[in-house]
């Protein structure tokens, strides 16, 4: 096991290097960028459909039907509950059982299924389930980029009630649309109000937090050219936009009386005194435009689709393409995925899968049945991953330095050794199915698993443990070929 770990450490960094993919290899290429791993036969699906054909799909969900997960999402009630409904149910009775203790009464015990954190684990199930079992892959990909790009942190008191909105009605229906679209209902969103403190900015009392974020993290970038001076001003424009009382109804609402009306100036771009709501608006268009907003989406989509240092000639030209077609999302994503960067050998297996990336494509590799996502959600908690916990506003890292440690490596080893032994709760599978009778048992997983790619050194170490069927399974998931991506 030490031995393992050790090769998986030293190679998770590794790329392969050839003149051209194999059409298996741009299968699978397809398969591990744009979705979450391949499941048993789908390589071969692929390249019967057709590699480009199979992609052009891709882009293209809405034509996808998804009827079995819509079917298992049924089941998890709060995912179409409103925020009002949210709150009635989930945060009303921690406040009156608050309210309670303070009048020396007796506290009522909430219910189990009235529980705040059932609202965090339902939204993960449906986080697990759309990404093992729907055939829409690439939106699950971009789902789980753009939570994490703007991203909020569901603990954060109010959040919990709001993040379940935040996904279903503002992230998920404007991710194949205009950025500038999808920037706005982020800024007007009760989740990112509450989160980045805007809620409570107020003429007199500005909060920086939102001003600085949506420059840094959300449209231009840490060198994206803005100054202290324009955070405090954007900040200034931003005072108002807040989140409405119960009494007021669901969602955004700016209050004109605690907007700072005073004369602004942010990047270059001025307001007279006077203004309101609009100014915000106006900064966020702006915003959405701006050439360093293009390089850096466009730096971010490229690396998480083709390398954590991705190739400065790919940024440019898919930065070029988000100017040219007004933000059009859709459009961009295509441009990295046309971009003949993405289907360099240089960058085929270069990317090492972040723990939600590995535990999925682990389940999905085996063909596994995932019966219950609770406990692989608990899990992720445990690999530093949980979904929804991110804390800080920059979301989780899209970069192999992040993940790649001892205690990460060893926990995603033992994850997959429960996985294939059916040790794993909420998770069923028949690894031996894999391997019909006849055959040789390490070449047939490794190439049902990982491709057919195990180093001479991977081979070694597994052949050496002559391990079962099993075993021999979960040391190919825990090898580093299985790590990358």
């Amino acid at each position: 096991m030490k031995r393992l770990l050790a090769l998986t450490s030293a190679l998770l960094l590794l790329s392969a290097s050839s003149d051209r993919l194999t059409e298996r290899q741009r299968a699978q290429h397809a398969l591990d960028r744009l979705g979450f791993g391949a499941r048993p036969g789908d390589v071969e699906r692929v390249m019967q459909v057709g590699v480009d054909k199979w992609v052009d799909q891709q882009l293209h969900p809405e034509r996808i039907g998804d009827r079995a997960v819509d079917s298992r999402l049924a089941q998890y009630e709060t995912l179409t509950m409103s925020s009002h409904q949210i709150f009635e149910q989930f945060e009303k009775p921690i406040i009156e059982r608050r309210q309670a203790k303070k009048n020396n009464e007796e506290r009522m015990e909430i219910p189990r299924e009235q529980r705040p954190q059932r609202l965090v684990m339902e939204l993960s199930a449906q986080r697990l389930i759309r990404a093992t079992e729907s055939e829409r892959q690439l939106n699950e990909v971009m789902a789980d980029f753009w939570m994490n790009h703007f991203n909020v942190f569901a603990p954060k008191g109010l959040d919990r009630v709001f993040v379940t909105e935040y996904e279903r009605d503002v992230i998920r229906p404007r991710m194949w649309g205009r950025f500038e679209d999808l920037l706005m209902a982020t800024a007007k969103s009760p989740a990112m109000l509450f989160y980045l403190d805007n809620a409570r900015s107020r003429s007199g009392a500005i909060n920086e937090n939102y001003a600085r974020e949506i420059m840094e993290l959300h449209t231009l970038g840490v060198d994206g050219g803005y100054t202290q001076k324009d955070v405090t001003e954007l900040a200034r424009v931003f005072t108002g936009w807040s989140i409405a009382r119960p009494k007021e109804g669901d969602g955004f609402k700016f209050r004109p009386f605690v907007h700072d009306r005073g004369a602004k100036s942010v990047l270059g771009v001025r307001f007279a005194a006077g203004g309101g709501i609009e100014e915000g608006e106006r900064m966020i268009h702006f915003l959405a435009h701006h050439p360093s907003t293009a390089h850096h989406i466009a730096y971010k989509l490229c690396q998480r689709l083709i390398a954590d240092e991705p190739p400065p000639s790919a940024v440019d030209r898919v930065a070029k393409t988000f100017l040219a077609t007004n933000g059009d999302l859709r459009l961009t994503v295509k441009a990295v995925i046309d971009s003949p960067e993405f289907w360099d050998p240089k960058y085929y297996r270069a990317k090492v899968k972040s723990p939600f990336e590995y535990t999925v494509s682990a389940i999905r590799a085996v063909g596994g049945q995932l019966d219950d996502p609770i406990p692989v959600a608990r899990q992720l908690q445990q690999m530093g991953e949980g979904l929804y916990l991110s804390q800080p506003p920059t979301g989780y890292s899209d970069t192999a330095k992040a993940w790649n440690n001892s205690g990460g490596l060893m926990a995603r080893l033992n994850f997959a050794v429960a996985l294939v032994e059916n040790k794993m709760p909420g998770v069923h599978s028949n690894v031996t199915a894999l391997v019909p009778q006849d055959r040789d048992a390490l070449d047939t997983l490794a190439l049902k698993l990982t491709g057919g790619e195990l180093s001479a050194e991977t081979r070694k170490t597994i052949a050496e443990r002559n391990p079962s069927v099993e075993a021999m399974a979960g040391l190919i998931l825990g090898s580093p070929e299985f790590q990358r991506q």
